[in-house]
């Protein structure tokens, strides 16, 4: 099964794809790791974020989106950029996009550890969270 897990932070979507086959994990390469949305606010930019997702997802042939839930207030609230994104990746025809409750990740975590660099994976820094989620939602149904 191939994975884009999505972190969303403000106007930004980081992004990692991650195959799962019976428990091994791979990191295939991607062509966007950072998708910016110049004008949240505006119509166009939401719509060319949804084109240029549904693209990639097509592109990539995945099969499943998992977007790291953001809380809805307090001191780490995701902003109304951050909701508009995470609407327009739950819009993507014949996808399945579904959000990732950070009690399940946590727990699912603690379970499963993840012990490899992101370096090692060809991964950056800001990419880190999107890429505990995948690993997060891929292992949440193994014991």
């Amino acid at each position: 099964m191939r994975v884009c897990a999505v972190d969303l932070k403000a106007n930004e979507a980081n992004i990692v794809l991650l195959d799962s086959d019976n428990g091994l994990f791979s990191v295939p390469e991607c062509r966007a790791k950072k998708i910016t949305v110049a004008k949240p606010e505006a119509q166009e930019s939401i719509q060319h974020f949804h084109r240029t997702m549904s693209k990639l997802v097509e592109d990539y042939q995945v099969e499943k989106i998992v977007i790291r839930e953001r809380p809805t207030k307090g001191k780490f609230a995701g902003s109304s950029a951050g909701f508009k994104l995470e609407a327009a990746l739950q819009l993507i025809e014949g996808i399945n996009a579904e959000v990732l409750p950070s009690s399940v990740m946590k727990q699912t975590l603690k379970r499963h550890p993840v012990d490899v660099s992101l370096k090692e994976l060809g991964l950056k820094q800001f990419q880190e969270q999107a890429f505990l989620t995948a690993c997060a939602y891929c292992n949440q149904h193994t014991n």
